[in-house]
């Protein structure tokens, strides 16, 4: 089957993006389909629908490039707190809320009182605040009635390998956004079901990314998917850092997208100070996608600092590489910039000798200040990372990887364009039995051999590399 593909889906807050791999785990294609959401009264929601039109959009665009070769594993990785309520015949009964939502701010509050906050941060691993699927699913049985009558619940990703005609079941790595999923036993938590008014009939068996869900048997998403093994791949970072190789002993995934972040990976278990300890730091610890395995996530937010100052600019990709080595020639920091909790980007500073370069630097210089406290804060648990993977669409700027590279002398590139994509593709080659497991996925390749990263070198200013 030398000719055969995977496809991997990768369901993320802004964009859909999916990615045909080869059986050897070279990129062949990619998609993308923009996801769009609504700013209703309540909040940011979007309905389930337009999660699978994203998907079959990104998914013919990608298969239209690749014309020959038959599809035998899909894998499907999304974001992990958002999900949809089905009744009784299958259908969705309720709108998805977004994962950054925060409708349910008073519930998490709540649950910080009838649970113990110090019970549910040693219990879940999560920090007690707005975004874990327990609250908004309390939120919406208690706003909108409708949700009573749901009989499933499932995750974004469990819910279009559903749709694709795949098995119900519920993923570790998405269960463990949850709130719903105890990190020790990796079992649900019956206290946390009954808080939120769960039965634990309403979620599916959990199961491990991978594993085996049935065969494509709905053709919305194109015929040639008709017939491939199907899986979930599992929450959309630790799909990437599967995907850029790097989750490995001593990896750190620096996930430079919108919601950027740090992400190692850890032999289970992780001792209850330790975890105490990370989540104090506002790092999340759960299940990985790999077995046996946890992540650690710490969120920088970085990416969405960068966005906004970028959005206030005016520049595109295009103008990107001028401005960065622009930023980097100068290096003033007469003007700083903060990112606060609500996401807001301030700049001080601005004054007569303010330029764009120089608000700019000042985005960059702040991104990285927050990367780097935030790997200090996994280092001083879990020790010192042994080398820094970047990938994301932040990882493509000069000036991102020059200062990463300066805070880090380990730091490299990865060469997968969608590594978040070919993650889930790869985990879809497991549930079709082209790898006996996760731990025997082809690596990535640069100019026809394999290896697992490109090494970043010294960049200077002015470089467009």
């Amino acid at each position: 089957m030398s000719d055969a593909l995977l496809v991997g889906m990768d369901v993320g807050t802004t964009s859909c993006k999916v990615t045909v791999c080869t059986v050897d785990g070279r990129e062949a294609a990619t998609g993308k389909a923009p996801l769009s959401w609504e700013v209703t009264g309540d909040g940011v929601e979007t309905d389930p629908a337009e999660v699978l039109r994203a998907v079959g959009a990104a998914t013919g665009q990608a298969l239209a490039q690749v014309p020959r070769g038959p599809v035998v594993g899909v894998g499907v990785a999304s974001m992990g707190e958002a999900g949809v309520l089905l009744d009784r015949r299958g259908e969705p009964i309720a709108p998805v809320i977004a994962w950054h939502d925060d409708r349910d701010r008073e519930l998490a509050d709540r649950l910080a009182d009838d649970l113990g906050r110090a019970e549910f941060i040693r219990s879940t691993g999560l920090p007690v605040r707005p975004q874990w699927s327990l609250t908004k699913h309390r939120w919406l049985t208690r706003h909108l009635p409708d949700s009573q009558r749901a009989v499933r619940r499932l995750s974004i990703a469990e819910w279009v390998v559903r749709a694709l005609g795949g098995e119900e079941a519920s993923e570790f790595s998405l269960a463990s956004r949850t709130g719903w999923l105890r990190i020790d036993s990796a079992q649900w938590w019956p206290a946390a079901l009954e808080w939120s008014g769960v039965k634990p009939s309403l979620l599916p068996p959990l199961v491990a990314a991978g594993t085996p869900l049935g065969r494509v048997s709905a053709s919305w998403a194109g015929p040639r998917l008709l017939g491939a093994h199907l899986t979930v791949a599992g929450h959309d970072h630790l799909a990437a850092a599967i995907g850029a190789d790097a989750a490995g002993d001593g990896d750190q995934l620096d996930s430079c997208g919108t919601a950027e972040a740090l992400v190692r990976t850890v032999q289970a278990p992780l001792g209850g100070d330790a975890v105490h300890r990370l989540v104090s730091a506002d790092v999340t610890v759960g299940r990985h996608a790999l077995a046996g395995r946890l992540s650690v996530l710490g969120d920088t937010r970085g990416g969405l600092l960068l966005q906004n100052v970028q959005r206030l600019l005016g520049f595109d990709s295009a103008q990107l590489p001028d401005l960065d080595a622009a930023a980097l020639r100068h290096r003033d920091r007469s003007v700083t910039a903060s990112l606060e909790a609500d996401g807001t980007v301030t700049l001080r500073g601005i004054g007569r000798n303010a330029t764009p370069d120089r608000a700019w630097y000042a985005a960059l210089a702040a991104g990285v200040e927050r990367a780097v406290r935030m790997d200090a804060d996994l280092a001083a648990v879990l020790g010192p990372h042994r080398r820094t993977v970047m990938t994301g669409g932040w990882s493509r700027s000069l000036g991102v990887r020059q200062l990463r590279c300066e805070a880090w002398n380990d730091v490299t590139v990865s060469p997968v364009h969608e590594a978040g994509g070919r993650g889930a593709a790869l985990l879809g080659g497991v549930a079709a039995g082209i790898y006996p497991s996760s731990d025997d996925l082809p690596t990535a390749a640069t100019d026809g051999q394999p290896d697992r990263v490109v090494q970043a070198p010294p960049l200077t200013a002015g470089s467009s590399q």
